[in-house]
């Protein structure tokens, strides 16, 4: 890591502009949560390897920006050159440079990993003190990665109609009528999932999402791809011919950018039939949504540029009815793998180290192993896996599996690792947050289970986030609430014990997409406030963190749909939610004398929909072990 940083300076010094200080972020070029191996420049240069996260490196300093839901993390896997900065407790990026870095400081980045709307930002604040925004010749990490993975390659996939509920050719009509709507000629899409989305393909350039490296243009007229065309096969090729998709090499699109802002990116048909555009397209506006890369904003003249959230975001949040349906029935057969794991994890748990199991509780009755078989965090979220793979339609993860024994499952994001993982802990809180992709819908569940005796102060910090999981999973609210209003609700229980948590409460979920998913979210951060609509996902999933002790995370998929309600003040109409992740709570770890009547009515209610809806997906043994995990809470 020192080498690292020695070398990073040097480049820095030898830079044209010197620079004063080099940012480098996690994203890539497409601003993407999730990145391939060879984009992992951040967790390269720091060591720190959450999802989330940004490095800075001065001439004598080294600090490293991440969010609540890595602080523990972080703080393991920083070296001493490293200073762990806590974002929404410390001052941010931009304003540690403006703040101490001195008047004229040049800061590095490579504008592909920047945004629009983060540069401006950084930019504006910067100018206080003269200071710059500057841009690399090259990836300066890149110069200095010397065994910098390669970059994937994986042929590119039609996703079906059956699957997609939606043709392309729909897509871009609606598409364009937002660009005439709004007096744009063509729009940039760079984020990997609305490419994807919108020419209904899928790929595996970035584990756990099945997204491709690629761009996409669309004007009045045309729509372009840019990707390796050896991702293609004949198959692809000519379907992207059939809906009049012209495919280009992916590094084309920078210049492609350039003349679609002089008005001169055309097919070829179009060069045929008419040459150039008329003269009345020349003042339409070039739609970019702030995600965008700074490296590809900057190609067009900014007068130009229609600023503002890419139209593809709200429709792909709005499942339609295939979509729906096929999410709702990929998440019935991933609850019967969730099942078929915690009733083998049951049985081994017993058998292995003498635990009392998912349904008694005691200690654990002996103090040594019965068997030479061992269980870690690692190989049982493998064994998980397996479970998953039988099932219809499976493509692989979510997302890594946080499978999380007692300390470690405060670790709100923890990703175990073969060589340092813990060994399950029958007298220790375990922690399982995880999801699958099939070609039908996209998973994400979270259990927290105790195979010994709890204690009354786990029971009861369980059932408070049960509680919050309750009240918002089970909320009416009118249309035009946002996620942000609606966060409060499953704190409320946590903070009357003085509790909380450092994430958010939920996020949409893709179809056969990102397991994280906008423009909607629900969180105590305001952030684009974008109003929670009919037919969108969105997860319910409040925790506790105890640091060094155990975690605690409840995780349902929600689907929003219209409500009922006896009235309609205003004629707003209402909304509420609708399940579809189907797997039990444990009961052993729920006070039962801190449940309402109706929070004991909703959990046997969901219990029982567990049993009807699972058991055709279980053999005899799995049956019966649901039935037992299923059965009545006593009022």
């Amino acid at each position: 890591m020192a080498d690292t940083l020695s070398a990073l300076r040097s480049l820095m010094a030898s830079h044209t502009p010197p620079l004063d200080a080099l940012v480098v972020p996690s994203e890539d070029y497409h601003q993407s949560e999730y990145v391939s191996a060879r984009d992992k420049r951040r967790a390269f240069v720091s060591g720190f390897t959450g999802s989330a996260g940004l490095a800075l490196v001065t001439k004598d300093e080294a600090l490293l920006w991440t969010d609540g839901r890595y602080f523990l993390q972080a703080e393991k896997q920083l070296s001493k050159q490293w200073r762990l900065m806590r974002m929404g407790e410390d001052p941010s990026v931009d304003q540690w440079i403006s703040l101490c870095l001195p008047q004229e400081s040049a800061i590095g980045i490579d504008f592909w990993c920047i945004s629009v709307e983060t540069a401006q930002k950084w930019k504006t604040l910067f100018a206080k003190k003269q200071q710059s925004l500057v841009p690399t010749t090259t990836n300066l990490v890149d110069e200095v990665w010397k065994d910098q993975p390669q970059p994937q390659f994986n042929l590119v996939t039609v996703h079906p109609l059956k699957f997609s509920g939606r043709s392309v050719s729909d897509k871009l009509k609606d598409l364009r009528d937002y660009l005439k709507k709004e007096k744009a000629r063509g729009i940039i899409i760079t984020t990997l999932d609305e490419v994807v989305w919108l020419y209904n393909v899928r790929g595996g350039d970035v584990s756990y999402s099945p997204v491709v490296h690629a761009f996409a243009l669309v004007t009045t007229k045309s729509a372009f791809f840019y990707v390796d065309e050896r991702k293609l096969s004949s198959e692809v090729k000519s379907y992207m011919e059939e809906n009049n998709i012209i495919v280009k090499e992916y590094s084309a699109v920078s210049s492609d950018v350039a003349l679609l802002g002089s008005n001169k990116l055309m097919s070829a048909t179009e060069t045929q039939s008419n040459g150039t555009h008329e003269t009345e397209d020349d003042s339409h506006k070039i739609w970019v949504d702030p995600r965008c890369c700074y490296s590809l904003y900057s190609k067009l003249n900014p007068e130009q540029v229609l600023l503002q959230q890419s139209p593809l975001a709200l429709p792909k949040s709005l499942k339609n009815s295939v979509e729906m349906d096929g999410l709702k029935n990929a998440h019935i057969r991933d609850g019967a793998a969730i099942v078929q794991y915690f009733a083998w994890l049951d049985k081994q748990m017993q058998e292995i180290y003498g635990a009392s199991g998912y349904f008694k509780e005691s200690e654990s009755q002996n103090s040594t192993k019965q068997s030479d078989v061992k269980l870690t965090e690692v190989s049982v979220s493998e064994k998980l896996a397996e479970f998953r793979a039988a099932k219809e339609h499976f493509r692989g993860l979510s997302f890594p599996t946080i499978s999380s024994v007692g300390p470690n499952g405060a670790v709100i994001h923890y990703e175990p690792e073969a060589k340092t993982c813990a060994e399950l802990d029958p007298n220790s809180m375990y922690l399982c947050d995880s999801g699958a992709q099939y070609l039908d819908g996209t998973t994400d569940i979270t259990r927290t289970v105790h195979f010994g005796k709890p204690t009354e102060h786990e029971k009861k910090c369980f059932t408070a986030v049960l509680k919050g999981h309750f009240a918002l999973g089970n909320a009416r609210f009118p249309n035009g609430t946002t996620g942000h209003a609606l966060d409060v609700l499953a704190r409320v229980p946590l903070w009357s014990y003085g509790l909380d948590y450092r994430h958010g409460t939920g996020h949409g979920i893709g179809s056969y997409l990102n397991v994280h998913e906008g423009p909607h979210s629900i969180s105590f951060r305001p952030g684009l406030s974008v109003p929670l609509q009919a037919s969108m996902t969105v997860t319910d999933e409040p925790g506790y963190y105890e640091d060094g002790k155990f975690g605690i995370r409840l995780e349902n998929v929600l689907i929003i749909k219209e409500s009922a309600t006896q009235f309609n003040f205003a004629n707003k109409g209402y909304l509420e939610f609708e399940h579809i992740t189907w797997a039990p709570y444990q009961t052993k770890l729920i006070d039962a004398s801190l449940l309402l009547p109706e929070e004991i009515k909703w959990v046997n209610s969901y219990h029982a929909k567990c049993r009807e809806i699972l058991a055709p997906y279980l053999d005899e043994s799995e049956k019966a072990w649901l039935n037992q995990a299923t059965e009545p809470i006593a009022a």
